[in-house]
């Protein structure tokens, strides 16, 4: 086989691999945490690509946001925000 054709399989095998994890946002705090009882829910801002904790005063705060399971927004690359840490 020729480079062409194994970049080819190369490139196929690894996209495969990071496949990016479905994130489920909800409208409701209470939602959250019924979908994922065991986990935090933090909510997430889907314009900064950040989560914040309850307690920090960008929690539930904006129109382009909702909340999550901390553990999948994690996953799903989000990071957390240190603004408001107490």
């Amino acid at each position: 086989m020729g480079v062409a054709a194994w970049a080819t399989i190369f490139l196929i095998c690894h996209a495969q691999q990071t496949v990016a994890l479905p994130l489920t946002p909800f409208r409701y705090e209470a939602q959250a945490q019924r979908h994922c009882p065991g986990d935090t829910v933090v909510w997430l801002d889907f314009r900064r690509g950040r989560y914040y904790r309850k307690g920090q005063s960008r929690y539930a705060r904006g129109f382009d946001g909702g909340f999550v399971c901390r553990n999948e927004a994690r996953e799903s690359g989000y990071r957390r925000s240190l603004l408001g840490l107490r």
